[in-house]
């Protein structure tokens, strides 16, 4: 059995499709069906149903995509570590990240990352905390980046930093003129925020019930970013959000940002996590040490 197979085989795992394997691999449909033939003869056993949606593992196809799936990490991991002795500072980072508030915070500090390292490539992968836990676990990804996210104890807690997420607003916004936001001055206002999916949302309905309120609708309910700072800015709406989240906006004068009263704070972690595995590339340790001393500089914690 060939290394070449392994290969092969897990990345038609990832895209379930002959057609998707081969361009992804460089190389001809009949090449990769070769490669699987090869490798359901050396198991005896048949790997991948087709359907028509695409491939389909049989379970001895799951079991074997299980395993592989370690080797090949372990194998990209000794690579770029032999490239790490050969001193060629190059290699590649896997980074979960969750959710739109993260990445926008995250984006400047990858900007800066490459310009220091071009031989990096960095995949970012934009999804839930849970999810980014589990990848880490997993061994999935590299690094993750997650806030409201509980402590797992198949992951590293590599850097840990208290956020606020505070209300942001116009500067000729009524509440622009507050020196701290309580719950019900912001009440009367229309509020711009993710669904009750969101931790953050959650949070914000659980500050509303200790001050004697109701959780109150949004007037926008939305996930996207974008979509929150155009309301702010056109003074259609506040949002709920962390201030480095709009550091840019805040600098043109576009946002402002006022403090929730001590009692009515909502604060969380910015957690920097890897897998309790082997020892990190040099790839991997430059991110996860760039993005410590980002994270400390660029977010105030109240």
């Amino acid at each position: 059995m060939q290394l070449q197979a392994i290969i092969y085989f897990n990345e038609l795992v990832r895209s379930r499709s002959i057609r998707q394997a081969a361009e992804a691999l460089g190389v001809s449909p009949m090449a990769v069906s070769r490669q699987l033939e090869n490798l359901e003869s050396y198991f005896d056993a048949p790997l991948v149903e087709r359907g028509a949606r695409g491939i389909v593992l049989t379970a001895a196809g799951t079991l074997l995509a299980e395993r592989t799936l370690a080797v090949i990490r372990d194998l990209e991991s000794a690579r770029q570590v032999i490239d790490d002795l050969r001193g060629l500072k190059a290699g590649h980072v896997s980074l979960h990240v969750n959710g739109a508030v993260i990445s926008a915070i995250l984006a400047p500090a990858l900007a800066e990352f490459y310009a220091l390292y071009p031989a990096i490539s960095i995949a970012v992968t934009v999804c839930s905390a849970e999810a980014a836990i589990r990848a880490v676990a997993a061994g999935e990804t590299d690094l993750a980046v997650t806030m409201f996210s509980p402590p797992d104890i198949q992951t590293e807690t590599l850097f840990e930093l208290p956020v606020l997420h505070e209300p942001v607003m116009a500067p000729d916004h009524p509440l622009a003129a507050n020196d701290t936001i309580t719950p019900e001055a912001i009440r009367e206002h229309a509020v711009a925020m993710p669904d009750r999916a969101f931790s953050i949302r959650r949070d914000f309905d659980a500050r509303q019930r200790v001050a004697g309120f109701e959780p109150m609708a949004a007037a926008f309910e939305t996930s996207s970013l974008e979509l929150q700072k155009e309301l702010a800015r056109s003074g259609a709406a506040v949002l709920i959000l962390p201030a480095m989240t709009v550091a840019r906006e805040i600098r043109e004068k576009a946002l402002t940002v006022r403090p929730f009263e001590k009692k009515s704070e909502i604060a969380t972690d910015i957690r920097l996590i890897r897998t309790a595995g082997p020892t990190p590339t040099f790839a991997a340790s430059q991110l996860a040490e760039f993005l410590k001393t980002f994270l400390s500089r660029s977010c105030p914690t109240g």
